[in-house]
């Protein structure tokens, strides 16, 4: 009878435990950060259009009342992103941050060892101040040279290993050179790309909440 006991309390108390552990991995969100470039930010887009305001409407269609913020500045470069973001964290209260700079680094030619730097500097912070984290990665063009583009394209897939983060491989993914998906530019995004990276987005953002 002692024996049965003791196997009864033990499963209960294991049971606590159990449930106690798996709710603290639950992830709660409330409002997002989109911190990037021109990519992000709705460059040449009505408001209506731009990626903030699309992808909030996409997670509401699908029942999570989210509110999502444009943090996007275009033109901006990884060390744009480093100088600024101590203080929008600090006039912002958010729960998770989708960071995607690094772009106009790419173009610039920026040492890919100085963006991953600043990136990894950025993750940095953010994972100090408690804040979920998705990065969204870039891949350089062959434009620039087989050896940069090497260099480049390991950055991304190498902070999230390095932080334990979520990685969108890259955000522009089904976008990229497809002329029907973006502006006269053929870099930027139009309405229907937008569209399509709202979907890349939101697919990581359940993915890191369930």
């Amino acid at each position: 009878m002692k024996n049965i006991l003791k196997i009864f309390f033990f499963s209960f108390f294991s049971l606590i435990l159990f449930s106690c552990s798996d709710d603290s991995k639950k992830i709660t969100i409330e409002k997002i950060l989109l911190f990037g470039d021109s990519l992000m930010s709705g460059y040449g887009l009505s408001k209506e259009h731009h990626l903030s305001v699309v992808l909030e409407e996409n997670l509401k269609s699908k029942g999570y009342n989210f509110e999502v913020i444009n943090g996007s500045i275009s033109g901006n470069t990884s060390l744009d992103g480093l100088t600024r973001l101590e203080k929008i964290l600090s006039e912002l209260n958010v729960d998770l941050i989708i960071l995607g700079l690094g772009a106009n680094d790419m173009l610039r030619r920026i040492d890919p060892e100085q963006t991953e730097q600043n990136l990894d500097k950025m993750i940095k912070i953010i994972h100090d101040k408690k804040i979920n984290i998705i990065l969204a990665g870039m891949l350089a063009t062959p434009s620039n040279g087989l050896s940069y583009k090497k260099k480049f394209d390991k950055i991304f897939p190498k902070l999230a290993k390095k932080y334990d983060i979520l990685l969108i491989p890259f955000l522009l993914d089904e976008v990229y050179l497809k002329p029907e998906l973006n502006l006269s530019d053929g870099l930027h995004p139009n309405e229907n790309g937008i569209l399509i990276i709202s979907e890349t987005v939101k697919k990581s953002i359940l993915k890191l909440i369930k």
